[in-house]
């Protein structure tokens, strides 16, 4: 797997949007395009990804993403993701998130995911 998309997700549990953005720029490219399930439409840019990011921080605060499975064809990636913390009963739960990874060199031009893994 590319080390772009594991900067990428890394860059979710980043509550200071600075710090957050800089990580999110060093995984893509300045015209990166992104859609999942929670995006009404497809985000655009940089500065728009790291806002976006930011909300999953703000609304779930010590939770992490982070990629269990991969493969790849070409310049394309599958993603397995595993978003985890605490619920709001305390106990820790885990969400997994599959995402498709378009690459140009060695950044991340266009993602697209989907909750679950379609099973």
């Amino acid at each position: 797997m590319p080390d772009c998309i594991k900067t990428f997700f890394e860059a979710w549990q980043i509550e200071e949007a600075e710090a957050r953005l800089t990580k999110i720029t060093s995984a893509v490219t300045e015209h990166i395009e992104y859609v999942d399930p929670r995006t009404p439409q497809a985000v655009h840019g940089v500065a728009a990804l790291s806002d976006y990011v930011g909300m999953f921080s703000a609304n779930a605060p010590g939770w992490s993403a982070k990629v269990v499975a991969s493969d790849s064809v070409a310049n394309f990636v599958r993603a397995k993701v595993a978003f985890s913390g605490k619920g709001p009963d305390g106990a820790e739960q885990v969400q997994i998130g599959q995402y498709f990874v378009e690459l140009e060199g060695d950044l991340i031009s266009r993602m697209v995911g989907f909750v679950g893994t379609g099973e």
